[in-house]
């Protein structure tokens, strides 16, 4: 369930500025057929990126679960994860908002920056009892405009077999992971893999590395985030990692572990269920390895939150926020959990959730420390975020040592 990171291009940058403006003179942002006519709100509508049929489904019964709470009907349309955004700039333009709208937790801060969404205080929701990165994701200059039911991250997913055949522990540190990927290289398997295409993606599964050795997307050269890719040039250099994970993308990886073609990975719980479904695969999960002991594992936040946007309608907006708090609450998030293998956001749902579902444990460890891509640099994300794959990129391939790869990232960044 991981989209990528936010990806402005010049012409929706140029329309969210334009947005807010529109917003500041009108004052509103209205939902279709909503108007602010008197009558009872009976309905309202939703927008997300769920369209996969299944999927859009499940979400349309919980939807409609939670609507027949707040006495409305739900009327849910999905469109694709690339046009969700520029969608939602337009209608904000003309103001045809949905009632309810999901985003990808990347990209709210541009959405709240034009002045489309709704501080969800206004309706009694707060987030008591939700992880910091959580919060922080559906969060703008300080105010909480979106809530995840719940969130993801990744962690390290190891070849049972494999480590015992080749007497390997799990590895917790570079070190241990260095000396764990070259006992468990043979002819036709590689000990590690990773994602290390050119794409938003691939920074994302850097990210751990570089945030737990203390590395910085605000400053990109620095021995700290050298370290970190270098550890990424040790492995692939010593034949433990394919080079091809300059292509691969998460899908990929997977696809080379279930075919026993890599004994470790970095990836998602969102490839659980199919790992479930591999014959004769026996397989666990632990917590990336940090660089040495005592250094706290930091991973990035995916997931999506549920928004309510600004429209004229205070009735639909006030219906919409009940929605969006059921979808929220202990027992739906829960259920939503398990029927994804995806992290509660509330913590002590998740330490339950963790006991009842022993293979989410290491994500749910994972997830009270984890940050949101846009927790330091906000909508100047996505900048820092295309530096991050081009260095992993030149300094796998071998142009650049990973102290110059980076910085070349860093002077990008400072230009642009």
């Amino acid at each position: 369930m991981l989209s990528a990171a936010g990806r402005p291009t010049r012409p929706i940058s140029a329309l969210l500025g334009t947005l807010a403006l529109v917003l500041a003179a009108t004052g509103c942002g209205g939902a279709a057929g909503s108007g602010s006519a008197a009558g009872k709100v009976t309905s309202i509508t939703a927008l997300d990126y769920y369209t996969d049929a299944s999927e859009h489904a499940q979400w349309s019964e919980r939807l409609t679960a939670c609507g027949r709470t707040a006495g409305v009907t739900v009327e849910h349309r999905s469109v694709p994860g690339a046009s969700l955004v520029p969608q939602v700039l337009r209608q904000a333009s003309s103001r045809t908002l949905p009632d309810l709208l999901m985003l990808d937790n990347p990209d709210l801060q541009r959405i709240a920056q034009t002045g489309a969404l709704t501080p969800l205080d206004r309706y009694g929701i707060d987030s008591r009892g939700f992880a910091p990165g959580i919060v922080s994701a559906g969060s703008y200059q300080g105010r909480l405009y979106g809530l995840a039911p719940t969130v993801s991250t990744v962690a390290l997913f190891y070849n049972k077999d494999m480590l015992a055949e080749a007497g390997v522990a799990v590895p917790r540190t570079w070190d241990e992971l260095k000396t764990a990927a070259a006992g468990l290289t043979r002819p036709g398997r590689y000990g590690m893999a990773v994602d290390a295409n050119a794409t938003f993606e691939g920074a994302w599964q850097f990210l751990p590395f570089l945030w737990s050795n203390g590395g910085d997307e605000r400053r990109l050269d620095t021995p700290q985030a050298a370290q970190a890719l270098q550890l990424w040039v040790d492995l692939v250099k010593s034949g433990s990692m394919s080079k091809s994970v300059l292509n691969w993308t998460q899908a990929d990886v997977h696809d080379q572990f279930a075919a026993g073609k890599a004994a470790m990975m970095v990836n998602g719980p969102w490839r659980t269920a199919a790992l479930n479904r591999t014959p004769d695969l026996h397989w666990g999960v632990a917590p990336l390895p940090v660089r040495r002991p005592g250094q706290t594992l930091v991973t990035p936040l995916g997931g999506e939150v549920w928004t309510v946007p600004r429209n004229s309608s205070e009735d639909r907006r006030a219906k919409a926020a009940r929605v969006l708090a059921c979808l929220n609450d202990p027992t739906t998030m829960l259920a939503t959990a398990k029927q994804y293998f995806t992290v509660p956001s509330r913590s002590a749902v998740a330490s339950r959730y963790a006991r009842q579902v022993p293979s989410m444990a290491a994500f749910v460890e994972s997830v009270e420390r984890s940050r949101t891509r846009t927790g330091r640099l906000g909508v100047r994300w996505p900048q820092a975020a295309t530096g991050i794959y081009t260095a992993v990129q030149a300094a796998l391939t071998g142009e650049r040592t990973p102290k110059e790869a980076l910085g070349d990232a860093q002077r990008t960044a400072t230009d642009s």
